[in-house]
């Protein structure tokens, strides 16, 4: 059975950082793309960054320089480092197994960037 569980979001003022965690069970890790998303208030779910089989990573333009993910394939976890905090990058966060066939999603994690 596939899971995947989000933790690591709170309140931060803004300038501030957090670590976002997923651990992931149920998918062959190594192999999958893994992302991160987010849902700001009154917004869709957009693509903050991914990382690859091979470790290749990619950010939406909002976030790069700011936000690092990586993966830890002994640990099945991806995370997301967020430094450099922003009040627009409010919103709950997802992360996101990419599998041949179809995605699976985690709960999500609140973060909340205010001074």
């Amino acid at each position: 059975q596939v899971q995947l569980v989000e933790s690591g979001g709170g309140l931060v003022r803004p300038g501030g950082s957090l670590r976002l965690s997923c651990a992931v069970s149920g998918v062959i890790f190594s192999r999958d793309v893994m992302g991160w998303y987010r849902r700001a208030p009154g917004k869709q779910r957009e693509l903050v960054a991914y990382i690859d089989s091979g470790g290749g990573t990619t950010y939406v333009d909002p976030v790069k320089g700011r936000f690092t993910i990586s993966r830890d394939s002994a640990k099945n976890t991806v995370y997301l480092q967020m430094n450099s905090l922003k009040p627009e990058d409010t919103a709950v966060y997802y992360c996101c197994a990419e599998t041949p066939r179809t995605q699976y999603w985690g709960q999500g994690t609140q973060v909340t960037v205010s001074s």
